[in-house]
């Protein structure tokens, strides 16, 4: 049995040849599918499919590019808080990097510039994402409306009751960034005070000289005092009796604390000869007299006990007057009391 073949009206075929609408506009995708394929389907769905395609392409082009910028950028940063440009650029340009730091505040400086490097790099990455996959969404035609608002209200409610973190946060990359402390180094944070044993984003430890370990929250320092940083002053008062020759007692502390700075055992710590600045305040009870040695830095209690030890009992060997308490041990060795 042969079949006969299918006869198509003349209506239906001229209705199958007219090309599609959107083939009559020039320069669009539908038409130039139309014209390389000759297939009505392909041609019909070309602007639906290619445009978006080729914008969500070209919004991840931008984003990579973007991307690629701001981390070389933080980069850079990250090399000019190594040496220092970062510092001058905040309006603090440290003598003790252009007088030329030690290898390990160096090695410190440049191990804390790379870890804030990787946080401002992983941050910047996550934004930037964030606003292309945004895009993308609206190239699906997602309504982004809802999705805005309700990252909004939960941004508003986050930011409330995490604002206290944001401030720790920020305020810890600055502490860093600025390098206006690290560890081993020793502060003064206010309430807190002592050896600094770690640095975080958020919380800065410091154990003060009973062993008494601080978790001081890096929002709440209002104000850093480092004892630790380029050189460190050694401050020894001498209380003298307001009958002491003041004279002969300056001369006698600044030969002794000469002679005492060159001992084996602070030699190495001490920067500057001994000064002898004079009489720095005068009470009911008698005279204090100061001498300063410049020192390394975290040396000045070692020096500055060494040295009251040494100028004490110089005093009391030469007989100088020293107010009460002191006044009792120059009686009991047969001096005048003070």
């Amino acid at each position: 049995m042969t079949m006969r073949p299918m006869v198509i009206p003349d209506a239906v075929q001229a209705v199958l040849a007219e090309p599609p609408t959107c083939a009559a506009v020039a320069g669009s995708w539908c038409a130039r599918f139309y014209q390389w394929t000759n297939n009505d389907a392909l041609a019909a769905t070309a602007d639906t499919v290619v445009t978006p395609v080729l914008r969500i392409i070209l919004i991840l082009l931008v984003a990579l590019t973007v991307r690629g910028l701001l981390h070389r950028a933080i980069s850079r940063l990250v090399e000019g808080a190594t040496a220092g440009r970062v510092s001058k650029l905040l309006g603090r340009a440290p003598k003790r990097l252009r007088a030329g730091a030690n290898a390990v505040a160096t090695a410190r400086r440049t191990q804390r510039a790379r870890t804030i490097g990787s946080v401002l790099r992983s941050i910047t990455s996550a934004v930037v994402l964030l606003i292309a996959a945004v895009m993308i969404l609206a190239e699906f035609g997602v309504a982004l409306g809802p999705i805005l608002a309700s990252a909004g209200i939960v941004g508003i409610a986050v930011g409330f009751g995490a604002q206290n973190l944001v401030r720790d946060f920020l305020s810890g990359m600055f502490m860093l960034l600025e390098d206006q402390y690290g560890v081993g180094d020793i502060v003064d944070l206010g309430e807190a005070s002592g050896v600094v044993e770690s640095v975080g984003l958020r919380i800065t430890t410091v154990r003060d000289v009973q062993g008494t370990v601080w978790y001081v929250r890096n929002g709440e320092i209002l104000r850093v005092g480092n004892k630790s940083q380029g050189y460190a002053v050694a401050v020894i008062d001498l209380p003298l009796a307001h009958t002491a020759d003041m004279t002969e007692a300056s001369e006698l502390a600044g030969r002794v604390a000469s002679q005492r700075v060159q001992g084996e055992d602070i030699a190495s710590d001490v920067l500057e000869p001994p000064v002898v600045l004079g009489i720095e305040k005068v009470t009911a009870d008698g005279v204090t007299l100061r001498l300063t040695v410049k020192v390394n830095p975290g040396r000045q209690f070692a020096v500055q006990r060494a040295l009251n030890a040494a100028i004490a009992d110089e005093f009391d060997e030469h007989r100088m007057p020293r107010p009460a308490p002191f006044g009792a041990r120059a009686t009991a060795d047969g001096a005048k009391p003070a």
